[in-house]
């Protein structure tokens, strides 16, 4: 793997959500992400079927870490995806319970990545509930409660709230763009980000010279 959950403690670690071409994918291998990540959630612009997901494992393995996104996925499901894009890491984002967490780790044996929405205190403290069951707990935007993809709205949150957050491994998330991504680490602390429409030139296409922006400015940080 290109970033384990062990890296989270060293230096900016840099995830770039729903790639979904081969040319926005090397983009983000050449500028030196650690991790690509790929959408199997249909009512997202950046969903990728099967097929192109076996072209982009192709791509991406042994170059960079590749996350699969899912969202409240039963088993069969998860194997489908696991088995298209032989992923290093599963992202559960949709409302999974630390039971359900630990249950996809012990069928599938793969690190898994948490998303957490907030928009209140309230919300970093319920987060707690995965530490020790996920690997990495990923702070996002809460989504509204009519919202149709429970992520990638382009939103940021309160990023005061992370001040001095427990969680050993943990990445940020909403919102982030090239401009703000260096103020949101300072604020927060954090040594692990993910992004994803804060680098596209149009909803769900990434556009390669704001992913080499994006990584430029984290870096720096």
């Amino acid at each position: 793997m290109a970033a384990t959950s062990a890296a989270m403690t060293q230096s900016a670690i840099v995830k770039i959500c729903g790639l979904s071409s081969p040319e926005t994918l090397l983009a983000a291998i050449e500028s030196g992400a650690d991790m690509a990540g790929f959408v199997f959630f249909e009512k997202s612009p950046r969903h990728i079927d099967f097929e192109t997901a076996r072209t982009l494992g192709l791509l991406a393995q042994d170059r960079i870490s590749k996350v699969a996104l899912a969202v409240d996925a039963d088993d069969a499901a998860l194997q489908d995806i696991i088995e298209a894009l032989a992923p290093d890491y599963l992202q559960l984002h949709g409302i999974e319970t630390p039971a359900r967490v630990a249950e996809v780790k012990a069928r599938f044996g793969l690190p898994v990545i948490k998303a957490a929405g907030v928009a209140t205190p309230a919300d970093v403290e319920a987060a707690r509930a995965y530490e020790g069951v996920a690997d990495v707990i990923l702070f996002d935007a809460k989504p509204a409660p009519n919202a149709a993809v429970p992520g990638g709205a382009g939103v940021a949150f309160d990023w005061s709230l992370l001040r001095g957050v427990a969680a050993k491994h943990w990445m940020l998330s909403g919102g982030l763009t090239p401009e703000n991504v260096a103020e949101a680490m300072r604020l927060t602390g954090a040594r692990a980000v993910d992004v994803s429409s804060g680098v596209e030139r149009e909803r769900g296409v990434k556009d390669a010279a704001k992913i080499a922006g994006f990584l430029a400015a984290a870096r720096l940080s």
